[in-house]
């Protein structure tokens, strides 16, 4: 079969070197040294890396190729205005360690140290950006139809994992004897934003939006066409990508203020279904798209800068 351009960038092993650099660069049109976010440039390396480590443990693309964590900084970069955030750079970090901990558990209704794990992380996710709990009923439901791991032992175990941080931190609030802190943090679980407002979106939130989406929308269509090609259990985990992506866009849309921390995990959850439509389509239509959204990604990472 014909190895296009498209097919030779996507498996090589420069790839994603390249990539880096190319992120390493757009950090500092952004203001990575005047505004100090040091922090903030540590967490997008790590959770570039542990995309990496989710792209080889659960051999998301079935050839060597880091299209998933290329993507992954690519769109991340085309979002650039994210970069100062801290809470959105915790969890980003925190949820791509909770989708490959939870993807360890796949048809083994008795993980429960993986899926406490997995938990764990989303209960840290919690203390920066308490509205993530409303992701779990949704973790949930792709641990019993995507995994197939859900059971009294791993619902408890999930449970234990996002109380945890909560019991240290309860300790704490105990010794100082004053748990207003507490209540204080999970009072906006009952603030909802009606009716919804998005006069604090600017014309790059919603440019950004619209990219994320249709590349979620060509990658999730994509996927149904060709899923047949991959093992079953890989179209599983596939499936807990597109059910993660449509969540996401969701709740975007029906709680526009929260758009910084949740468009982060629309991202996390787009890079592995596009990062599979690049790497392993050969076609000279799929050939021009793949640098017709190389361009687009380029093209509005420079408009986001220029803001």
């Amino acid at each position: 079969m014909k190895r296009f351009l498209q097919n030779r960038i996507a498996e090589s092993k420069l790839t994603l070197p390249l990539t880096m650099t190319y992120a390493a660069v757009v950090w500092l049109l952004s203001g990575l040294f005047t505004g100090q976010w040091w922090i903030q440039f540590a967490c997008f390396v790590l959770a570039a890396f542990l995309m990496m480590e989710m792209n080889a443990i659960h051999a998301l693309i079935r050839i060597y190729s880091r299209m998933v964590s290329c993507v992954f900084v690519v769109l991340l970069c085309v979002a650039c205005f994210l970069f100062p955030s801290l809470q959105g750079a915790i969890t980003q970090v925190c949820f791509i360690a909770a989708l490959t901990l939870l993807f360890n558990s796949y048809q083994d209704k008795t993980s429960a140290g993986w899926t406490y794990y997995g938990f764990l992380a989303i209960g840290i996710i919690t203390l920066t950006f308490v509205h993530m709990l409303f992701f779990v009923p949704i973790l949930w439901l792709v641990m019993t139809f995507q995994l197939q791991s859900f059971s009294w032992r791993t619902w408890a175990a999930s449970l234990v994992g996002i109380v945890t941080p909560y019991w240290f931190w309860s300790c704490w609030l105990a010794w100082n004897a004053d748990f207003t802190p507490l209540a204080e943090h999970l009072a906006p679980l009952g603030d909802f934003c009606l009716p919804l407002d998005f006069s604090q979106y600017t014309s790059h939130h919603f440019v950004t939006l619209a990219f994320v989406v249709l590349m979620a929308i060509v990658g999730t269509i994509h996927y149904i066409r060709k899923h047949h090609d991959d093992k079953i259990r890989v179209r599983l985990l596939y499936g807990a990508f597109m059910w993660m992506s449509l969540t996401s866009t969701l709740f975007i849309l029906l709680q526009p203020q929260h758009y910084d921390a949740l468009i982060r995990i629309l991202i996390i959850n787009t890079a592995p279904l596009l990062g599979h439509f690049l790497a392993l389509t050969r076609t000279r239509q799929t050939n021009v798209a793949f640098f017709v959204i190389t361009a687009a990604a380029i093209l509005i990472t420079g408009y986001n800068l220029w803001m």
